[in-house]
């Protein structure tokens, strides 16, 4: 595959950490990479990780090593005509990132390379972060620089950059969704569904579908009950009464003092919201717990869709897909995943089009 020449001028500018080198990150990334470049020419991507792997990755899924140029600073990567790698710590060995088997160096290395990425958002030198696939046991037992207790993208860079609030979303074109609670049994669920983090999650998935939809446009945002059939009035449970109720009149409020044209109704049935909302009914659903959530996503959008963190003062996409060691170096994974992510964040800097 030759090299697919870009737009003279960079209006939205990428920053991708390449995700885990050992797995199939650096595969998606560079063909996401390529294909953004034929879908948009005015985005630019830098990919911040190691340039052998990315080579590696080039020679795996066809394309010309010749593509990929290893660039002293960002500012250089936007005016390259190649690919461009931005290498922020010290190259990896090729022992240390052979595809299926993880290395401590590779789980410093991709800690580095998001931090990395993360900084030049914040800076103002890119304009969004998108981040492939980690392997977040790897990272934590990296002893990389601020690696120990590593849970996952979210936590961390809502730590890094200051973030008081972040909210888990999920969107694909047939589907936007996100969560009030997340990684958490499900014993405890109840006692995390309380009005704050309902309506932090509420709120921030009205901005989100606010920023996507038309100028001019008033979407509808769906809160999904805990309980079923919302409780029946407290015959099946009074969480929606005590806490999600009140939560969503916190939100409306706040969307309200925002000027976020999305209109909120609920608790509805989760059955009856995510039914709705796949048909067009609504905008999106907001749910109390992570099956809730994930089981009707990977139904209507597995492959395609793409994670948010919502509340961070930056715009972060990923895949929704994990490293996938078992596949890494064949040149059998989808870039689908990678190029959503890519184009939602596009999106999302850009804001609502008329």
């Amino acid at each position: 595959m030759k090299c697919e020449a870009r737009g003279k001028r960079a209006y939205v500018k990428l920053a991708v950490s390449i995700g885990c080198p050992c797995g199939i990150g650096p595969e998606v990334s560079l063909a996401g990479a390529l294909a953004m470049r034929k879908a948009d020419k005015r985005v630019g991507i830098v990919l911040v990780g190691d340039v052998g792997a990315v080579r590696a990755a080039a020679r795996t899924i066809g394309v010309d090593p010749a593509c990929i140029a290893k660039v002293a600073s960002v500012e250089a990567a936007w005016e390259s005509s190649a690919i461009a790698v931005l290498e922020p710590v010290r190259g990896l060995k090729l022992t240390d990132r052979r595809p299926g088997n993880l290395s401590r160096a590779a789980g410093a290395s991709q800690l580095a390379w998001i931090d990395a990425a993360t900084d030049l958002v914040a800076s103002g030198a890119a304009d969004a972060i998108v981040t492939g696939p980690v392997s977040k046991d790897a990272i934590a037992r990296s002893g990389g620089l601020g690696a120990k207790g590593f849970l996952g993208h979210t936590e961390h860079l809502a730590a890094r950059l200051g973030a008081g609030e972040v909210t888990m979303a999920f969107h694909t074109g047939a589907l936007t969704t996100s969560l009030v609670t997340t990684h958490l049994p499900l014993a405890l669920v109840p006692l995390a569904i309380r009005p704050a983090p309902v309506a932090r999650a509420v709120y921030w998935t009205a901005w989100l579908l606010d920023r996507l939809q038309p100028v001019g446009a008033r979407g509808v945002l769906a809160v999904a009950s805990l309980n079923p059939h919302a409780g029946e009035n407290g015959l099946l449970g009074d969480e929606e009464k005590r806490f999600i109720v009140p939560g969503i009149a916190i939100a409306r409020r706040r969307i309200e003092a925002s000027n976020l044209a999305i209109e909120v109704v609920g608790p509805v049935p989760a059955e009856s919201a995510f039914r709705i909302a796949a048909a067009g009914g609504f905008a999106g659903v907001v749910a109390m717990y992570h099956d809730q959530a994930t089981i009707p996503m990977k139904l209507l959008g597995f492959g395609e869709a793409v994670n948010v963190s919502l509340g961070l003062p930056i715009v972060r996409t990923s895949v929704d897909h994990g490293t996938a060691y078992d596949r890494a170096g064949k040149g059998t994974a989808s870039a689908g995943g990678m190029l959503e992510a890519m184009k939602l964040a596009a999106r999302l800097v850009r804001g609502p089009q008329t």
